[in-house]
């Protein structure tokens, strides 16, 4: 039995070793369809204009932001604004009981008026004392004590003179004024409270609405670019998108680039200033930033899905005499969809595009069609 079992084994293994690999397929078709031509797409490699670019988060930022609150206690009669209405500076908000503060102001007046009139008659009697003093009819003692009288009255009337500044100063103040221009927000406290000046909260909160900034960090392994993009003094164009980056918001300018970099991170901070008339932009909102550094003129051009990653490097797969090519690339900045390819292609060169997984070097190829760049 176990030299039958051997025997039927050794058969077997004959057998099968000793098919073809075409045995059962008429004519061998099952391999030539495996060996056969493989159908491509191809685009020409461009030569243009490539921008090189940084991609970012960024978040909307208020360039300024006031809390109103009030410099003086007492009773908050008017509120005389509309919740996210935009103001403009100097524009009224609220008015809080004025008549304590007049009442302060007229009293100080008053203290002023008397001590004026003191001081006039103080200076009218040093004229007389003068004039006696050179008559040699006075002792000068007398003389000296009413110099000293009028200039401790001018001192009292200089005093009165800041206390009536101040008394107005503080009547001004219940008159609540925009501090800056921008958007009003909610409104923290209702007409009739009691409103003081130690007051955190404040009367509503006002946020600059334009021009605003967008805050955004970059890899410090780009700050190299960054800094010889700097370096001719140029604006650095910097365009804010939605979050499918398929649509630019608005574009600006880069302000402003941070003095160190974060270690915890990596990153560099920056800002950029838009103007944002239209108002696009709001305070906090979260948006994609494209900071365009440099333009590459002439460069040669292909589609980042053409690139293929392997042992041998980067490389793709060119169409030369029908049949495929695998050449190795240097390649260089990358924008969107596309990439630039510093050595190993010139422009017009065929490049594989899609049907890249059957091929291999010297593989006959069908190309269906130029595709689109």
């Amino acid at each position: 039995m176990l030299a039958l079992v051997f025997l039927l084994v050794v058969l077997g293994l004959w057998w099968l070793l000793g098919r073809s690999p075409g045995s059962g397929v008429p004519g061998g078709h099952r391999g030539a369809a495996w060996d056969g031509p493989v159908a491509v797409s191809t685009v020409r490699a461009e030569t243009g204009r490539l921008t090189v670019e940084v991609l970012a988060i960024g978040t909307v930022t208020s360039l300024n932001t006031a809390v109103v609150r009030s410099r003086v206690d007492g009773l908050l009669l008017e509120a005389d604004f509309e919740e996210g209405a935009r103001v403009e500076k100097g524009d009224l908000l609220a008015r809080i009981d004025p008549r304590p503060y007049q009442v302060a102001l007229d009293q100080a007046r008053g203290q002023y008026q008397r001590d004026l009139a003191e001081l006039k008659g103080a200076r009218e009697d040093l004229e007389l004392y003068q004039l006696l003093d050179r008559q040699d009819s006075i002792a000068g003692q007398q003389l000296n004590q009413q110099k000293a009288l009028v200039e401790q009255l001018e001192g009292t009337v200089a005093t009165d003179r800041a206390a009536v500044a101040d008394a107005e100063l503080q009547l001004s103040w219940t008159r609540i004024e925009a501090p800056i221009s921008g958007r009003l927000g909610l409104r923290a406290v209702d007409p009739g409270n009691l409103v003081s000046s130690a007051d955190t909260e404040g009367l509503v909160t006002i946020t600059q609405m334009a021009p605003i900034a967008v805050e955004f960090t970059i890899p410090e392994t780009r700050l190299q670019e960054l800094l010889e993009a700097r370096g001719d003094d140029r604006p650095l164009t910097v365009e804010a998108l939605d979050r499918d980056e398929s649509r630019v918001l608005a574009t600006g300018e880069l302000t402003t680039v941070d003095n160190r970099i974060d270690t915890a991170t990596g990153t560099l901070r920056l800002k950029a200033r838009f103007e944002n008339a239209d108002g696009v932009l709001f305070p906090n909102q979260f948006v994609n930033v494209r900071l365009k550094l440099r333009a590459l003129d002439e460069a040669v051009v292909i589609p980042t899905d053409a690139v293929q990653y392997g042992s041998q490097g980067t490389y793709v797969y060119l169409v030369e005499d029908g049949k495929a090519t695998l050449r190795t690339l240097t390649l260089g900045p990358t924008e969107g969809e596309r990439v630039a390819v510093e050595s190993g292609l010139e422009g017009g060169e065929q490049v594989v595009l899609e049907g890249l997984d059957r091929l291999r070097e010297g593989r006959e190829v069908v190309t269906e069609a130029d595709a689109q760049p």
